[in-house]
């Protein structure tokens, strides 16, 4: 078992430094190729059973790499811009997760549950938002899949369109950062995209990305509250199935159960690395992890991604995202190009 954990991470590492070599000779980032191998080859060959294991670790890979970049994050960054970001994710978390709700359910005509699991999944952080408010108002299981190869589709398509946008349109790296965080849908495009286009972006992306996914707890129980509401109108509150515990003490320890607990990590280390108690050398050590990490994580994000969720997703969710994440990306573009 050991050694096919050891084994896939070197098939991870052996994509990962392939794009590096291939980034020297191509105008494109190493990220963005990385994910591109992973991409190739887990759709025309699969993925191989031995580093089957190795590659559903790519998402710790990817916490690892966002925790420790804290400590590359300076704080009186996050001072000067830190209540406009929270304002923005706010606006732009109702705005998108209302939208979405509108068009599937009186444009479109889409499933309620599915238009929430849509508008979870665009509004939040992806398929994990599909996920946690599926479980808080135990959706259908077609649903959740319905909803979720919707939001991969966008994911694999956001990661390669944001760049090109941002270049052409000759964004700074604190505009686009903040855009492609406050837009894209799961964490780990946000970060190839950000750093695909510069360190800086990268840092920027996360930051306000990060700060979209700490609201998945709150989005879930609000879910689970709206739907509690409309199934149970008959029962009396408070209980259900003879559990005696308080309805609002299980939403609270779900909220928790769903929040991100690596953002806490994140937080926790650009606090150590802004007080000096690091040396320059390990903050260098510490930055060499984060790119070492994210090398894994976007191998593993490549590979994970099948160009067959095209096929097999309907187009009425497809129109219904795309034409929210339209509207809201371009509005959100140009506020953000207005503030900074």
């Amino acid at each position: 078992m050991n050694y096919r954990v050891f084994a896939g991470l070197g098939f991870l590492l052996a994509i990962g430094l392939t794009a590096r070599l291939l980034s020297t000779v191509l105008p494109v980032n190493h990220l963005i190729i990385t994910v591109l191998l992973g991409l190739l080859i887990g759709n025309l060959y699969g993925i191989p059973a031995w580093a089957q294991t190795a590659v559903e670790t790519h998402t710790l890979w990817l916490e690892l790499g966002i925790v420790v970049m804290g400590a590359s994050v300076a704080l009186d960054r996050i001072f000067e811009a830190g209540s406009v970001i929270i304002l923005l994710v706010i606006t732009t978390v109702v705005a998108t997760t209302l939208l979405i709700e509108f068009l599937a359910r009186v444009v479109f005509t889409i499933h309620e549950e599915t238009g929430s699991l849509l508008a979870a999944g665009s509004g939040i952080c992806g398929v994990s938002a599909v996920v946690a408010v599926a479980e808080s108002i135990t959706a259908d299981e077609s649903r959740i899949a319905y909803a979720a190869a919707t939001v991969i589709i966008f994911d694999a398509m956001t990661l390669f369109i944001y760049p090109l946008v941002g270049h052409a349109l000759e964004l700074s790296n604190t505009v686009f950062g903040i855009w492609a965080g406050l837009t894209m849908f799961s964490t780990g495009p946000v970060a190839a995209a950000g750093f695909a286009f510069s360190d800086t972006a990268g840092q920027w992306a996360l930051l306000a990305k990060l700060t979209r996914n700490s609201l998945i707890g709150f989005v879930a129980v609000v879910y689970a509250f709206s739907y509690a509401q409309k199934t149970s109108s008959g029962t009396s509150g408070g209980t259900k199935h003879g559990d005696s515990t308080p309805s609002h003490t299980v939403q609270w320890k779900f909220l928790w159960r769903s929040f991100p607990k690596f953002v806490l990590g994140f937080v926790g280390m650009i606090a150590v690395a802004n007080t000096g108690l690091l040396t320059s050398g390990q903050l260098t050590s510490l930055s060499h992890l984060s790119d070492w990490a994210f090398l894994l994580a976007f191998a593993g994000l490549g590979l994970e991604i099948q160009l067959a969720d095209f096929r097999n997703t309907g187009y009425r969710p497809i129109v219904v995202v795309f034409t929210g994440w339209v509207v809201v990306a371009s509005v959100m573009l140009l506020v953000v190009q207005i503030l900074f």
